[in-house]
């Protein structure tokens, strides 16, 4: 897997979208969280309940960036808001972040603390090498959950995999054929900001997630890229 390719599109960066990707390998998701996972994610609810003022979503830099890319492209951020925002939004609501196994905790915890859209793909399920770039409609697309494909629009921009399949909608919706289960063992992570992220924070933010999941589910690094 070390050997499949990622590549970002010129047009992606003249938009304004910035990130860091990582393949790692020899991944343990099948175990238990442990309590020291448990302590980790306890901490950081804590820590954002102090932090998180009423008003976040609004005045957060990073999460405004992500709106305005929906702007340049004619998407509705009401509709499409971008996964760390919704994220924040459901803490702010209920105070909980999702509990859906160490991986996925994980990077949603990294995001929660960021405010970068973070996801996770199986390569298990990755057909060939991935592209961040524009889409052209002709993509295949079963979001997360859901039961069967929808149409794919032209002109927003996804991740997708040499077989046509959009393994993630904007930085809102990921896609089912490779979504993070107790199995997989080798994974495809997004990192993605926008133009009000500096490279500074995506490179914590790689850093700070590699070093999380190593402590947590083993594994090794591959391959990384930063496009900041």
């Amino acid at each position: 897997m070390s050997q499949l390719r990622f590549s970002i599109d010129d047009q992606m960066r003249a938009l304004g979208v910035r990130g860091a990707f990582a393949i790692m390998t020899g991944l343990d998701n099948a175990g238990a969280a442990s309590a020291a996972l448990d302590d980790w994610r306890a901490e950081l609810l804590a820590r954002l309940q102090r932090d998180l003022s009423p008003d976040f979503i609004r005045s957060d830099p990073v999460l405004s960036g992500f709106r305005a890319l929906h702007d340049a492209i004619g998407r509705s951020n009401k509709r499409f808001p971008a996964s760390a925002e919704a994220l924040v939004a459901l803490f702010q609501r209920k105070g909980i972040m999702p509990r859906i196994n160490p991986l996925v905790d994980i990077y949603n915890g990294v995001s929660l603390e960021t405010r970068l859209s973070l996801g996770a793909h199986d390569l298990a399920f990755v057909d060939g090498n991935i592209a961040l770039r524009f889409t052209t409609g002709r993509e295949s697309f079963e979001p997360l959950g859901a039961t069967g494909p929808e149409p794919v629009t032209p002109g927003e921009y996804g991740y997708i995999d040499s077989s046509g399949a959009l393994l993630c909608r904007l930085e809102h919706r990921q896609c089912e054929r490779t979504r993070i289960t107790s199995a997989t063992t080798e994974s495809f992570y997004i990192l993605q900001g926008n133009a009000n992220t500096s490279r500074a924070l995506i490179e914590h933010a790689l850093a700070h997630l590699i070093g999380l999941t190593t402590r947590f589910c083993g594994g090794r690094v591959e391959a990384t890229w930063v496009a900041a």
